[in-house]
C-alpha cells in the first residue's frame, strides 16, 4: 500500500493509547478504519465503571459508563483522522456479556446514532484484552 496521506495511520492524542503496536485508525481512500477502541481513558489505566479484585479480575463494572466513554473515544479517533460521527458507516461491537449488557447497548445505540444508522454487528466475545465490557471496530467514509 502506497504511503501517501490517502493511506495513512492516524493516532489521536484524546484517545486512550493502544494496548499494542497498531494505530487507532488507517485511511485507505477514503475509508477510515479505526482499531479496537475500548472505554479506557487517555494517560489511565482504570477502565470508567470497573472495580478490580486483588487479583486483577473484574469484581463490578458499570456498563453504561463504559458505553459512554468508548463511543467519546471512537468520536475523538474520527475527529482526529478528518471524519465524523455521522461518517460511520460500519460498527462492529464486542460485549463480554450479551445477555445482560445488551439491552442497554442497544438504548444508549439508539441515542447516539438517531441520525446516522451505520450497519451494525453484534457479538460476544469470552473476554476482551484489559479488563473492559465493550469494544467497538468501525468504518467511517471521509469526503476529499
Amino acid at each position: 500500500m502506497a504511503s501517501d496521506a490517502t493511506s495513512a495511520a492516524h493516532n489521536s492524542a484524546r484517545a486512550p493509547e493502544p494496548v499494542g503496536l497498531y494505530p487507532h485508525a488507517r485511511r485507505a481512500g477514503n475509508l477510515l478504519f479505526l482499531s479496537g477502541v475500548g472505554p479506557r481513558q487517555r494517560g489511565q489505566q482504570q477502565v470508567p465503571g470497573v472495580e478490580l479484585s486483588d487479583d486483577g479480575s473484574i469484581r463490578s463494572y458499570d456498563f453504561e459508563s463504559q458505553c459512554h466513554a468508548v463511543f467519546q473515544n471512537v468520536r475523538y479517533i474520527l475527529e482526529e483522522a478528518g471524519a465524523r460521527w455521522e461518517d460511520l458507516v460500519d460498527v462492529t461491537v464486542f460485549l463480554t456479556n450479551m445477555q445482560a449488557d445488551f439491552p442497554t447497548y442497544n438504548r444508549l445505540y439508539a441515542e447516539y446514532f438517531q441520525t446516522n444508522q451505520p450497519c451494525r454487528t453484534t457479538v460476544e466475545v469470552n473476554c476482551l484484552p484489559t479488563p473492559i465490557a465493550i469494544e467497538l471496530k468501525c468504518i467511517a467514509v471521509v469526503a476529499g
